[in-house]
């Protein structure tokens, strides 16, 4: 990915400042650990990266809108968004949380294992000062989960932005190779959406909604267009589009390759998505755009 780079704590400080300075309303965190383990421990931890990062950024720009992504594949070792069992049953992580088997042939996504675990990694980002969750797990009732643990330590006030439309695209493959986090044995398409059913998008939607979402998001982005106007048309909720990485690399290749000017189709990239619906854009574009709007 051109011109997109894994940060430290003080370079992305930095990146914050440049990025409020030009208008720019907030960042969107994803953490790199130093080791990963099979109950993503870095995600949740008090001085995890994006723990750290939130708080050296709200010490010097504390205006700019954090938003903290809530996900465990960067900080799995087998770079699941679940907890895993190789099949010898459900296991509750308890107040200890232990490790699951090792992985051996079959496996199985722990739904309610994992939300216990995306709550803590939405209550440790909170206390570290990120304004706003945004879970991309899409395991089933993490909102509600994610809520009751907000509300219980205190941070009622703090919003869910939910990925609520989040498909098993091959849009991803740049992040994850960036994050190390591609799945080391099978898929992600038992909890990722089919990209053929636009009516289980706007189910997936009206029950993050029914949990207690603040605000949704569609993702990817320009593949799924139509899937930001049907969510648009029907619910009366900030709506935010992901512009992904593949998305932001396809542009980048042909543009290095003098096929397309890069920034026309880069801001008429954009200008679809908005005009799709959406009211905020995700994307790794939004310092040069922001340079064109000003």
């Amino acid at each position: 990915m051109p011109g997109v780079f894994n940060l430290s704590v003080d370079e992305v400080v930095k990146e914050a400042r440049e990025t409020a300075a030009l208008g720019v309303s907030g960042l969107i965190l994803f953490g790199l650990p130093a080791t990963k383990d099979e109950v993503a421990s870095g995600a949740w931890a008090e001085n995890g990266i994006v723990q750290q990062a939130a708080r050296a950024i709200k010490r010097e720009v504390p205006d700019l809108i954090l938003m903290g992504d809530v996900c465990l594949c960067e900080y799995m070792s087998h770079g699941h968004c679940g907890v895993v069992s190789s099949g010898a049953g459900a296991q509750s992580l308890g107040a200890a949380v232990a490790s699951p088997p090792a992985i051996t042939g079959d496996y199985e996504i722990l739904n309610d294992a994992t939300l216990e675990l995306l709550a803590r990694i939405a209550v440790s980002q909170a206390r570290a000062g990120i304004d706003v969750i945004a879970p991309s797990d899409m395991m089933d009732g993490r909102v509600a989960a994610i809520r009751k643990a907000l509300d219980q330590a205190a941070f009622l006030n703090t919003p869910i932005l939910s990925y609520a439309a989040k498909f098993a695209s091959g849009f991803y493959g740049p992040f994850r190779e960036a994050a190390d986090s591609t799945p080391q044995f099978g898929d992600r398409r038992s909890y990722q959406m089919d990209g053929a059913n636009l009516r289980e998008a706007m189910r997936e939607i009206e029950e993050d909604i029914t949990e207690g979402a603040d605000m949704i998001m569609v993702k990817p982005a320009l593949p799924y267009l139509d899937v930001i106007a049907a969510a648009r048309e029907r619910f009366d909720l900030p709506l935010a589009a992901y512009q992904v990485s593949g998305e932001y690399a396809m542009i980048e290749a042909a543009a290095r390759n003098n096929w397309i000017d890069r920034d026309r189709v880069m801001m008429e990239s954009l200008l679809s998505i908005r005009r799709a619906g959406a009211s905020m854009i995700v994307t790794y574009y939004a310092k040069e755009a922001a340079k064109l709007l000003a």
